[in-house]
């Protein structure tokens, strides 16, 4: 199988423009391709890292990849997907994370000479004179189609800057510029920068005269599954520092039951037939795929050696050895009611939240997980002889736990 075929078959294609140049392209090794990542903050996030794993399949496959850092659109802000401005950065906080950020991505892309490129649009956008701007691409830009674009609909009904406005016109130029310095012909992006990546397809196409493609990635986290982690991208960071080897395994081994395999599928690089034969998998079988997913990708994003301990404490915090050793809360048979207790009574039972408002907030933002499985919904209950025994460990945040066991 080629690598556009493994793209589609591992449902990373949402769109293209003209599928059968591309497909071309990108199987003989000819993409020079970017994607562009704006330094909001001083850690890349898992809404990156989808991003980051088809940069290198790509160039596994002989492809070009441009990591384009944002240091003139960083100033701006990209209002797609926002209902509010984004904070305005400095300069020096934008340098700041760029310095960051180009660490990080070096685990995962080949730089260097015949290799990828790591390029800052600060190079061209922030020494631009604002009427040559408008005379060299302003009459390729439809103000009309401009404010049909999707990226502008949210924004467009609580009002939207002129500021921000003109971030299409600028991820445009980024085109644009880097098929004049690089030859790239070639960009990828997610659902949600669709818009932008036409115009500066055909900024391309219309003042050069030469061909140049868009295609946007499934982006699962951001797009297709925002069920999955609703504050993704200010969570789940791949920086040791921001979110430990241990709690980047947690958060994918406690994916839905209906993500799993397609997380497997878009981000891991175990082999297709492999995933396939995983994928009639059910039951506890299903924890066992959540396990080889949470171990791959901590593999890939810190080590080995970070996943082996990460699965090893996953584990043996939910043995009976351990188990044995934690604190404990202990609950009467009056918390029960028709035998059974939910989820908010037993963290403030066990103290783990001063109040019933407060454990529903931990349960809301994925907080709170029992016996290892996270618990999403409020209104989850238990029986009262699944407290018997060993009990159930309740987990909320990074670091609290307890044992609840019924008091008999």
């Amino acid at each position: 199988m080629q690598i556009y075929e493994e793209l589609v078959a591992r449902g990373l294609i949402a769109q293209v423009t003209d599928e059968e140049e591309i497909k071309e392209l990108v199987n003989k090794g000819d993409a020079v391709f970017y994607i562009g990542f704006d330094p909001t903050a001083d850690s890349l996030h898992v809404g990156h890292f989808m991003a980051l794993c088809l940069m290198k399949r790509l160039q596994m496959a002989g492809n070009k990849p441009i990591a384009l850092l944002g240091g003139g659109t960083g100033m701006i802000g990209d209002p797609s997907g926002k209902t509010d401005m984004r904070k305005m950065l400095t300069k020096e906080d934008i340098d700041h994370n760029i310095e960051c950020f180009k660490k990080q991505m070096s685990r995962f892309i080949e730089f260097g000479e015949g290799k990828a490129t790591m390029v800052n649009n600060a190079e061209w956008l922030l020494g631009l004179n604002y009427i040559e701007l408008l005379r060299e691409v302003g009459p390729y830009f439809s103000v009309n189609n401009m404010l049909r674009a999707e990226c502008y609909k949210q924004r467009m009904e609580k009002g939207l800057t002129f500021l921000e406005f003109n971030y299409m016109i600028m991820q445009s130029y980024d085109f644009y510029e880097l098929y004049k310095r690089y030859g790239c012909n070639m960009q990828f992006g997610g659902d949600d920068q669709w818009s932008n990546m036409l115009f500066g397809t055909e900024l391309i196409r219309k003042k050069l005269q030469k061909d140049a493609y868009a295609m946007t990635i499934n982006l699962l986290l951001n797009s297709e599954g925002k069920k999955m982690g609703k504050t993704v991208s200010g969570a789940v960071w791949l920086n040791r520092e921001k979110t430990s080897p241990y709690d980047f395994y947690q958060y994918w081994r406690n994916v839905d039951d209906a993500d799993v395999m397609k997380c497997i599928r878009m981000l891991t690089f175990l082999p297709l037939d492999e995933i396939e034969r995983m994928s009639s998998w059910e039951g506890q079988k299903l924890n066992e795929a959540k396990e080889i997913l949470g171990y791959e990708l901590t593999k890939l994003v810190h080590s080995k050696e970070d996943a082996d301990k990460a699965q090893e404490a996953s584990r043996n915090i939910f043995s009976a050895g351990a188990a044995k050793n934690m604190p404990q809360s202990t609950i009467d048979e009056s918390d029960l009611k028709d035998g059974c207790i939910d989820v908010l009574a037993l963290l403030v039972k066990s103290s783990l939240a001063s109040s019933r408002n407060e454990a529903r907030r931990a349960v809301e933002q994925g907080g709170v997980s029992v016996n290892g499985e996270k618990i999403t919904d409020p209104f989850k209950s238990f029986e009262g002889e699944e407290l018997l025994g060993e009990g159930l460990i309740v987990k909320k945040g990074k670091k609290s736990f307890k044992r609840i066991v019924l008091n008999k």
